[in-house]
Parts: C-alpha cells; sequence; structure tokens
C-alpha cells in the first residue's frame, strides 16, 4: 500500500516533445520537476530541425535525431548502462532532456563597430566601415553543448551572435586585405568577398559546432571627407572641358547671391559684398580677355604669310605695300632671263645673275 501510494504521487510522462514556436530560441531544457518521471516506456517526439539530447549527472548520454521513438533499452543504450535498467522493465529514467534548435537562422546583422585600415593604390592609406548580414545553424549538437550553452535553461540567438560577430568581421577584414582591390572597386566584388568571408569564419564556427551558411555584404564606405572629395574630384573630371563657362556660371551665382545681400543697413557688410562683387567681375573679365586673347592668337597663327620684296619682313600674303618699309608688293624677274624671283632673292636660280 505504501509502495503504491508513492507511485501514484509522481506524474508519468508518456510523451516527450517541444512545439516550438519561436524564431530565436536556439536550445530548450524539456521541464522535469521532481514529480515527473520519465518511463522506459515513454515515447519521445523529435520534430524535423530539431535534435535531442539525454544528460545524465551533467554528462551527455544519448542523441536522438528527428523521428518518434518508444523509449527503451535498445534506443537508450548509454542511459541503460548507466543505471542497470532491467530489460522490458518500466523503471524511471533519471535524465535531463535539452532539445536544440538545428534550423537556419538567417539575417544577423553585423557591422564595423571600430574602421578597418586598409592601404589602397589610388588614395593611400584609408579607413572602411561596413555592415551586412549572416546566417548560420547548429551544426554538431553535442559539440555546442560543451562548447557554447552548457545547461542553460533556455539559450536565445541574442546569446550567440554576440559571440559570432567579432568572427565575422576578423573574416570581413581579411578577405578586404588580403584582395588588395582598390576602394573605387570594392563594391563590383561583394559575392566574391561574401564567399571569402565564410571560408575564413568557418573553421571557427566548426570549433563549437555550428556552421556559417550564408554571408552577404550590404555596404562598404569610406569616411565622410574621402567620399566629399571623392565627389569633388568626380565634379571636375565631368567639367573638364567645360571650365570655363562653370567660372562663369559660379561666378554670376555669387553676384545675384551678392545683390540680394542689401538689408539691415549694414554698411560694412555692403562695403564687403561690393568688394566681392568686383573681385568676381574681374575675374569674370579675366576670363573673357584670356578666352578671346587665345582665339586672337590662334587666329593669328593660322593666317598665311609672306616675306616682303625689299626689307624681308613677314607680312599678310595679300599685303601691297609692307607695313614696315613700305615697299610695293610686286613680283621681280631676272633682267638676264626673265626668270620670276622669290621675295629676297639675292640671285636668280635659272641664270646665276645678281639681282639689283
Amino acid at each position: 500500500m505504501g509502495l503504491f501510494g508513492l507511485f501514484s504521487k509522481k506524474q508519468l510522462l508518456k510523451v516527450i516533445e517541444w512545439e516550438d514556436s519561436s524564431k530565436d530560441i536556439l536550445v530548450y531544457r524539456y521541464p522535469l520537476t521532481d514529480r515527473d518521471e520519465i518511463m522506459n516506456s515513454s515515447t519521445l517526439i523529435v520534430r524535423p530541425s530539431q535534435v535531442a539530447l539525454f544528460i545524465h549527472k551533467g554528462e551527455i548520454a544519448d542523441i536522438f535525431a528527428p523521428g518518434t521513438y518508444k523509449l527503451s533499452t535498445e534506443n537508450i543504450p548509454v542511459i541503460t548502462k548507466l543505471l542497470a535498467l532491467p530489460t522490458g522493465g518500466n523503471s524511471p529514467i533519471k535524465a535531463e532532456i535539452y532539445f536544440v534548435n538545428t534550423k537556419q537562422f538567417a539575417s544577423n546583422k553585423w557591422g564595423t563597430q571600430n574602421p578597418i585600415m586598409m592601404r589602397d593604390a589610388d588614395f593611400g592609406n584609408i579607413r572602411l566601415r561596413g555592415f551586412g548580414i549572416y546566417s548560420f545553424k547548429v551544426d554538431d549538437a553535442k559539440l555546442f553543448m560543451k562548447e557554447i550553452f552548457g545547461t542553460n535553461q533556455v539559450y536565445k540567438l541574442e546569446d550567440v551572435t554576440e559571440y559570432l560577430k567579432p568572427l565575422i568581421i576578423e573574416g570581413v577584414t581579411d578577405a578586404i586585405a588580403e584582395s588588395k582591390i582598390s576602394a573605387l572597386d570594392l563594391a563590383a566584388n561583394y559575392k566574391e568577398f561574401g564567399q571569402t568571408i565564410i571560408e575564413c569564419a568557418q573553421p571557427q564556427f566548426e570549433k563549437v559546432g555550428l556552421k556559417i551558411t550564408n554571408c552577404v555584404i550590404e555596404n562598404l564606405s569610406l569616411p565622410e571627407e574621402v567620399e566629399k572629395a571623392l565627389d569633388e574630384r568626380t565634379k571636375l573630371g565631368v567639367l573638364e572641358d567645360k571650365m570655363g563657362t562653370y567660372t562663369q556660371m559660379k561666378a554670376a551665382d555669387a553676384m545675384g547671391d551678392a545683390a540680394k545681400n542689401t538689408s539691415g543697413g549694414n554698411m560694412a557688410g555692403l562695403g564687403i559684398g561690393l568688394g566681392a562683387g568686383s573681385a568676381i567681375g574681374n575675374l569674370f573679365a579675366s576670363n573673357l580677355n584670356t578666352t578671346n586673347t587665345v582665339k586672337v592668337e590662334n587666329k593669328k597663327k593660322t593666317k598665311p604669310s609672306k616675306k616682303c620684296i625689299e626689307c624681308g619682313v613677314e607680312i599678310d600674303a595679300d599685303a601691297k605695300f609692307c607695313p614696315d618699309c613700305g615697299a610695293k608688293q610686286e613680283a621681280k624677274f631676272c633682267a638676264e632671263c626673265g626668270q620670276k624671283l622669290e621675295n629676297g632673292a639675292k640671285y636668280c636660280p635659272n641664270c646665276g645673275k645678281k639681282v639689283d
């Protein structure tokens, strides 16, 4: 009677399972109280993307993959040996049960807390910041328990991502530094960088029973001041053959702004505005004069010329009189043979007679 009363106070667990409705739980410890008994005939249900671990006195005993199990001495050999359970008996199993979630945990964010230093062929030593996402899953539940979660009641995603994030950043740093790709070409290699990060980080993940399944770089950026300098450099490249027009436009805009700034009776400000307007006007005029001068010089260079028949000075090809000596520009002929002579010729090229 006393023995029957003792067992009647215990709650016999017929079905053991974890219906996971969460999105962030990696490990769940099945709740067992002093009134619960895991019998040698209980049913264990391990759902897809789960692994069940039986722990006896702090040591991992039996491991169950997804499926439905009728607990017996055949499928819990380690527990059976430790407890010496009689074959076919209905003795209670003294163990703790942990369910490990082996599904893929996606879209975990990573970002560089401090900038990454790198040497760039175009800009020298620069600093980069970046961010993105990565995915992972539990690959070895037994190793994961030993190295990471221990015997916690519940182990959540946020508990492990703080450990994993530095491993991702280390992979990012190695991938960028070893690639030696110019900062201007980084965006074209995000996919390749992601694969390199996986290869770099995977050995560290495996040490704790995890597997990194994906890594995406969403952005790599330069410091703000460097980006501004690049924008200015790009603008200059676009305006390279239109710099004169651009200068005139900016000067006109500045003059318009100065003309608007006449309120408040501030004579000092007015004087400064007039001075600025004068300077801008001079710049505007100087730019026009320079442009016109270049045009005139180019025109002079391209106009045909000839030598004066008397003094040999360069004059316009269509000039009838020399602007230097006043000689009329008429053709000369050799008095001996009648050969037409070139301007400034001293001897006839035909008969060799000296020209008077």
